[in-house]
């Protein structure tokens, strides 16, 4: 993979890519351990993001096992944990006006937020990263945000680092003036911590073959938005989900919206990327999906402040690739860990750079010089709480996708009710491979935003603080230029121009009267959902200069 262009290098023991949970928790155990050692260690963390937690997006409730596990003073530390969950509430929305709030003996015990031995919060998972990037310079780690890696070092089989994308190359594939090649950051062991979907990680997947013998992976887009709310209607740690309206019986999904600090609401709809109409836009259903009574009463006389939305990697144990090769760990929501039967992920993500933080460490300190496959990580995680977490849920997703939201509902609490004895349900379907013919479909009228609730996708672009230098290539590829008019048009009425939600993707006419495919590359917020869903996998979202991309204050 890597450039034969000479350029500058820098050698560490250990280069993470992406400064989230995964990766902020995987430096600072490596710090802690080199220190109770007293042993020297070079750890590096690259971060795409114009800063730590600018493209960090998440729920967020947050379990704080891993992070005990890391930093037991956490409190005295100053953590980001200010508003525990104090009730939990679930509905089920019949309609646009109608919503059947159900009983806790029905609801998953995973998704029980209260009660327990272990207190939730509401957090911003993007302050709780910022706040892992603090701790993690202290104890010497060195991090660099704005810089994107665009290639894994890989020679003779093995990864050997990573090489940062050059800065300062124009539209035209040529360098400008201030032209800054990438540098080789070279390590004994690299771990791969990109988030959902990493770029990165697609490859190294399926050139090490990572996935053989598992299912494939399954997403959903999680869409986003922080308010300001009256104070009267404000309830710190109150937690709400839901599902049903405005999803039709053949599309998945739920949403949240919990009281945060601050006198602040975060509401969100989560989609499986299973859905089958190709006129389905997941931006326009979570916006009137905010006018229905249940979540307007929470949001009226408030104020939009901020919107995001990121693909999530949901598919669990079953599409869990393996995750070591030589040189190199996947880790995080880059391999998948996320516990959709609880909605939560940042925990066991964490968890996961915990487990490649002490398996690094063990062989560097063991004299290994690096460029070993770590097979010992694996016998680690399995034994870990997180890992069993994901076991025990490895139908949940499948469930729901197999036999609906109501059948997979009770598939999953009688799965729970008796300790996970119900045979193993497998979705072998991927994700681009569930649309309909456009034909075989009703368009769906969405209703017009009204500016107080719901909004335009433009209006929501400017809350997502995106920017991208212009004159840059453009990082979303189209292996066949052609094909998004040619074929997609025709058969799927082009589902690009409605599933990313921030209208990157337009059909125009040019001055002839013709179709013609238009990329807004500028508004993209790194979701990955067009790479997911794109019904001829002709999308190849890969990072553009460092820097670029959402600048989200507090998601």
């Amino acid at each position: 993979m890597a450039s034969e262009i000479e350029r500058d290098s820098m050698d560490f023991d250990v280069v993470i890519v992406g400064a989230g949970p995964a990766g902020l928790s995987a430096a600072c155990r490596l710090m802690q351990q080199a220190g109770e050692a007293e042993q020297e260690l070079t750890v590096c963390v690259v971060e795409k993001g114009s800063e730590v937690g600018a493209h960090i997006l998440s729920g967020a409730v947050f379990e704080p096992r891993a992070l005990q596990e890391l930093f037991p003073d956490w409190q005295e530390r100053g953590a980001p944990l200010t508003t525990p969950a104090v009730r939990d509430e679930l509905y089920l929305l019949k309609d646009a006006e109608t919503a059947q709030k159900l009983p806790n003996a029905l609801v998953p015990k995973t998704m029980h937020n209260t009660g327990g031995d272990l207190t939730r919060y509401v957090i911003s998972a993007g302050n709780l990263c910022r706040w892992l990037a603090e701790q993690a310079e202290a104890l010497g780690v060195e991090i660099f945000p704005g810089f994107a890696a665009q290639e894994a070092i890989v020679e003779e089989e093995v990864v050997k680092g990573i090489l940062i994308g050059d800065m300062g190359i124009g539209v035209d594939g040529q360098p400008k003036d201030g032209h800054m090649p990438g540098m080789e950051l070279r390590a004994k062991y690299t771990l791969f911590a990109e988030g959902a979907r990493g770029h990165l990680g697609k490859r190294l997947i399926r050139d090490f073959a990572l996935d053989a013998g598992k299912d494939p992976q399954h997403y959903g887009i999680g869409l986003k938005e922080l308010w300001d709310v009256p104070a009267e209607q404000h309830e710190p740690g109150l937690v709400l989900h839901g599902s049903g309206w405005p999803l039709d019986k053949h599309t998945h999904g739920g949403w949240f919206l919990y009281h945060a600090e601050n006198v602040q609401v975060v509401v969100g709809l989560i989609l499986d990327l299973s859905y089958q109409n190709p006129y389905l836009s997941p931006f326009d259903e979570f916006q009137r999906m905010k006018h229905h009574p249940v979540l307007k009463r929470h949001l009226e006389g408030g104020s939009r402040v901020a919107y995001g939305a990121r693909a999530i990697a949901k598919g669990g144990l079953n599409c869990l690739p393996k995750m070591t090769f030589p040189g190199a760990l996947l880790i995080g929501c880059d391999a998948g860990t996320l516990n959709f039967a609880k909605i939560k992920g940042l925990h066991t993500a964490m968890k996961s750079g915990l487990v490649a933080a002490e398996t690094v460490f063990e062989a560097i300190t063991a004299g290994d010089a690096g460029g070993q496959e770590l097979t010992a990580f694996t016998e680690k995680w399995e034994a870990s709480w997180a890992y069993q977490e994901l076991d025990a849920s490895r139908s949940f997703g499948p469930a729901l996708h197999k036999y609906g939201t109501l059948g997979g509902g009770a598939y999953n609490v009688l799965d729970q009710l008796i300790g996970g004895k119900l045979p193993t349900v497998h979705d072998t379907t991927p994700d681009h491979a569930t649309l309909k013919k456009a034909a075989e479909c009703e368009a769906i009228d969405y209703p017009k935003p009204d500016g107080k609730l719901s909004f335009d996708k433009p209006s929501s672009v400017f809350l997502s603080n995106t920017n991208h230098e212009e004159d840059q290539p453009c990082h979303l590829r189209l292996s066949d230029p052609d094909l998004p008019i040619r074929d997609n048009l025709p058969a799927y009425a082009e589902p690009a121009q409605r599933y990313c939600p921030v209208g990157v993707y337009e059909v125009i006419e040019d001055d002839a009267g013709n179709p013609r495919f238009q990329i807004n590359f500028q508004n993209c917020i790194h979701c990955k959902t067009c790479d997911i869903k794109d019904p001829a996998q002709n999308i190849t979202w890969v990072a553009p200069e460092g820097g670029g991309g959402p600048n989200y204050p507090n998601m």
